[in-house]
């Protein structure tokens, strides 16, 4: 007896929908330590601490939990596009940051892996 299968198409997003959706750049962009500076100090500077060393109200991200192999640099564009639960930390939930664009996240996480580097963080 053979059972017949209906296939039907579905509507896959493309690799560029996919990218819009995870917030990141485009594809071969790279960040730029030096452009990273400014968005960090406008939007993140506040919670995280100057050079990222933290605050009473964000963590600092120049911490071995920050690392590559921990969180990797997508987990920036994730936090920037969703916001974070807080997990690692006692100082609240992070809130979505939208005025952020793909390029100035990965601006801003080139600085701080820079910043890891000089740290021994790597």
């Amino acid at each position: 007896m053979t059972i017949p299968i209906l296939l039907t198409a579905c509507d896959v997003p493309g690799p560029e929908a996919r990218r819009q959706a995870l917030h990141l750049p485009p594809p071969g962009f790279k960040g730029i330590v030096e452009k990273g500076i400014e968005p960090f100090e406008k939007y993140c500077m506040v919670c995280h601490g100057v050079k990222g060393r933290g605050t009473d109200q964000g963590p600092p991200l120049i911490d071995r939990v920050y690392r590559p192999d921990h969180h990797a640099d997508l987990s920036f564009h994730i936090a920037v596009r969703d916001g974070v639960k807080s997990h690692h930390w006692r100082h609240g939930d992070m809130q979505p940051i939208p005025l952020i664009t793909p390029e100035e996240t990965e601006h801003i996480v080139a600085y701080i892996r820079e910043e890891q580097r000089r740290v021994g963080i790597e």
